[in-house]
C-alpha cells in the first residue's frame, strides 16, 4: 500500500502533508503534488494534515489512475519538503470536480 495524491490537490495545493512526512516523498507540480509510491513508507500521517482531504491510501477503489499519475510526476517533478501558502484560489477550488481534466498543468512546480 501506498498514499496517493488526488483530484483535489489539483488548484489548491495545501503542503501541509509535505511539513510532516517523516521521508519527504511530496513532488511539486505547478498546480498538484504528487507521492512517489516507492518512496512512501505508508505510515499515513499526511492523509489527516491535508485541508482538502486529497490524500487517499491506494487501496480504495478507484485510484489506479491516481496511483499511475503519483507515479509519473513524482519522477520528474522536484521535490518539496517544507510548508508553503496554497494557491490563492485554493478555498474556492476545494471540491469541484473534474479538475484533473480541466485544470491539471503537467509543468513543474518549485520545489526546495
Amino acid at each position: 500500500m501506498t498514499y496517493v495524491v488526488t483530484d483535489n490537490c489539483i488548484r489548491c495545493k495545501y503542503t501541509d502533508c509535505v511539513e510532516v512526512c517523516p521521508v519527504d516523498c511530496f513532488y511539486e507540480g505547478e498546480n498538484f503534488l504528487a507521492i512517489n509510491p516507492d518512496e512512501c513508507i505508508d505510515c499515513g500521517v499526511c492523509e489527516p494534515e491535508c485541508p482538502a482531504e486529497a490524500i487517499k491510501p491506494d487501496t480504495e477503489p478507484g485510484l489506479d489512475k491516481w496511483l499511475k499519475l503519483n507515479t509519473e510526476y513524482a519522477a520528474i517533478w522536484p521535490n518539496i519538503t517544507i510548508k508553503r501558502d496554497p494557491m490563492p484560489e485554493a478555498k474556492e477550488m476545494d471540491g469541484v470536480t473534474g479538475k484533473l481534466e480541466l485544470y491539471f498543468s503537467a509543468e513543474p512546480g518549485q520545489g526546495d
